[in-house]
């Protein structure tokens, strides 16, 4: 059970509506403005490395001028250094502020240990999904029971006790479900028989069958904000969540 979109976002409300409804209605009200922010956050971001970048590019100037020519070497080196640092944030999630992707080991996959970086494929955000898109990792993961850690989402239930049914995301920025947000950074979680769970802010880790449904989240006749499709092709069918 979930709740109706516009809710306060920190407590949950208490106007219970369908499920699959409220999922779609909700995952199509995370826009607009936070996105702005965002932009004003990426481009400022933007403006900050280009000055970084100078200040970089003055003082390996400055530092190889000043030295002799016999440690004109070292001026490489150094300069070296400083670009080998750059192409390794060019491998930093952006989406995680610095936070370097780390798929589970070959051991805790075995185990169902997995991250929401297992979930990555390629897809840019808002953009059509198709069962094409999907790769062989992450469509291995398909009916196996596993254990993921993330947020409860509140903005998507109706009660803090009993819950039977909640968004799982990434971070608790609420940047992961809805317009703008990637498809591999939520799952839905629908627990089973009598098993329940409470709200929690702190991060929670849920056991179950994970499961790839590509029909069941589908934006009405396929039609989402900004073009998507989906808000969601991940589902766990909760045993226990911790």
């Amino acid at each position: 059970m979930l709740v109706r979109p516009g809710s306060n976002a920190s407590s949950p409300s208490s106007q219970p509506v369908p499920s699959a409804t409220a999922l779609s209605d909700a995952a199509q009200l995370e826009v607009a403005e936070p996105n702005v922010a965002q932009s004003d956050v990426a481009q400022s971001d933007v403006a900050q490395s280009d000055v970084a970048q100078s200040d970089v590019a003055q003082s390996s100037g400055d530092l190889e001028s000043d030295l002799a020519p016999s440690d004109s070497q070292s001026a490489n080196q150094t300069r070296q250094a400083v670009q080998t640092d750059q192409s390794t944030d060019a491998a930093i999630d952006p989406r995680t502020k610095g936070v370097v992707i780390k798929k589970s080991s070959a051991a805790a996959r075995a185990k169902g240990e997995i991250t929401f970086d297992d979930l990555q494929f390629k897809i840019k955000k808002d953009a059509k999904f198709t069962d094409e898109m999907l790769d062989d990792d992450v469509k291995s993961l398909d009916g196996i029971n596993v254990r993921l850690t993330g947020f409860i989402l509140p903005t998507t239930l109706f009660k803090e006790t009993g819950i039977d049914q909640f968004v799982l995301v990434r971070d608790n920025q609420e940047c992961c479900f809805g317009p703008g947000a990637a498809l591999f950074d939520c799952v839905i979680v629908e627990m089973q028989g009598d098993n329940t769970t409470d709200f929690v802010t702190r991060p929670v880790t849920v056991h179950g069958k994970l499961k790839i449904d590509t029909k069941k989240y589908k934006y009405p006749g396929g039609k989402g904000p900004r073009g998507t499709t989906h808000f969601a092709i991940f589902r766990i069918e909760g045993q226990k969540v911790e």
